[in-house]
């Protein structure tokens, strides 16, 4: 599958913005779907993942109560509402996708290796 991040972009601290992952192929609706994200200097880090039901979603503490995962297979596209947004969510954010049926842990367990599609990332910058 094929992924297209977008919906990035330079919001103020306590805004709000939503992030769109596009993707092509028949089986989307089989698919594991997550967020990551790489700060400046800093590696790439779990968001939040969801699966292909849409029915578990998980997220990472930092953003957990602000950031909302969900789909919609009939667009094949995910999406990331992000409010409340703080200067430590500055990153570039990056959607991944891999069949569900090939985790061989629980999701709330997924690593970045897990994943084996990646959009092209899309970036978020929050002032202060």
């Amino acid at each position: 599958v094929q992924l297209q991040a977008s919906g990035g972009g330079l919001v103020q601290a306590g805004g709000s913005l939503r992030l769109s992952c596009a993707a092509s192929g028949r089986t989307f609706s089989s698919y594991a779907m997550a967020w990551f994200r790489q700060p400046p200097g800093k590696e790439r880090e779990f968001v939040a993942v969801i699966s292909w039901s849409g029915g578990s979603k998980y997220y990472a503490h930092p953003v957990k109560g602000r950031f909302t995962i969900s789909r919609d297979n009939a667009k094949n596209t995910m999406y990331l509402q992000m409010n409340n947004l703080e200067p430590e969510d500055t990153a570039v954010y990056y959607c991944a996708a891999e069949s569900e049926s090939s985790f061989k842990a629980p999701l709330w367990a997924a690593l970045e290796a897990d994943f084996g599609s990646w959009g092209q990332g899309t970036q978020v910058t929050v002032s202060s």
